[in-house]
């Protein structure tokens, strides 16, 4: 994306956009200047940060195959972020054609994107909404269309929670999804710890709060997995992130802590 070009209605110049910074993460297009300089900042406290960042996209591909081989066909994306190669849609119409899929952002670049992306494709929709909101989102008119609540509906929510202050009650807001989906529904969800690099996650936080849209709140792996109150955990449970379901030909870290985000997907049980 051109920093020249005129800038996109609600956008906050003067700040990095956490959608845009993982986006740069991920050597996208879709980033200004200011989101690439609090990447390099990131990188000078973490340099396997966009390293982390594609071990993140890769779960959420192996979740999705997953959640579509264990019989889901609708799927709640919250902080979406900007498209990118292997984007929900893309994986699990891949899987299972007809495959239905909302996309939720507030970052006004990722919904314009999405928007763009999904102009023909009848079965997927963006949703321009904050997750704090969950009655917006669940009362949306993309969500009416497409997702059949009388069905196994999978809420996405990846390396998303961490941006949630305890103050907003991230497990209020799972909570409030959770009530709202039917029986054998499933959560996917991956989120920052503070648990094996304290340091790391602080500096990280400070950067966050300075330099980014929104701060960040790095958890351990118990406060995590209390996220996931009312769903059972599929094996191998909350782990770090390259470590779930790895396809069986993948190297895995020598250090999995190093990666210090943890990943987990759980089934509704209530």
């Amino acid at each position: 994306m051109s920093d020249s070009a005129a800038p996109v209605p609600a956008a906050q110049p003067d700040k990095a956009s956490v959608a845009r910074m993982y986006d740069a993460m991920l050597g996208g297009q879709h980033n200004f200047a200011i989101d690439r300089e609090a990447v390099a900042a990131f990188s000078a406290i973490d340099p396997q940060v966009r390293t982390l960042a594609r071990a993140n996209r890769d779960f959420l591909g192996r979740a999705v195959r997953f959640l579509v081989d264990s019989g889901v066909r609708q799927f709640i994306d919250l902080g979406s972020g900007i498209p990118t190669q292997g984007n929900v849609h893309e994986v699990a119409q891949t899987a299972s054609p007809g495959a239905r899929v909302v996309y939720v952002d507030n970052d006004p670049v990722a919904v314009a994107h999405s928007a763009s992306l999904l102009s023909g494709n009848p079965d997927a929709d963006i949703v321009d909404a904050d997750i704090r909101r969950p009655a917006d989102i669940l009362d949306s008119p993309q969500v009416r269309k497409l997702i059949d609540f009388e069905q196994p509906v999978a809420v996405l929510m990846i390396t998303i929670l961490h941006f949630v202050t305890p103050e907003e009650d991230p497990a209020g807001l799972v909570a409030a999804f959770r009530d709202a989906l039917p029986e054998g529904s499933w959560l996917a969800m991956s989120h920052a710890t503070n648990q094996d690099r304290p340091d790391t996650a602080a500096a990280v936080g400070r950067l966050y709060r300075s330099r980014a849209t929104s701060p960040v709140t790095a958890r351990s792996h118990d406060e995590i997995l209390g996220l996931f109150t009312g769903f059972d955990l599929a094996e191998p449970g909350l782990v770090h992130v390259p470590l779930w379901r790895p396809a069986p030909d993948e190297k895995l870290p020598d250090n999995p802590s190093e990666y210090w985000v943890y990943a987990g997907v759980g089934r509704k049980n209530t």
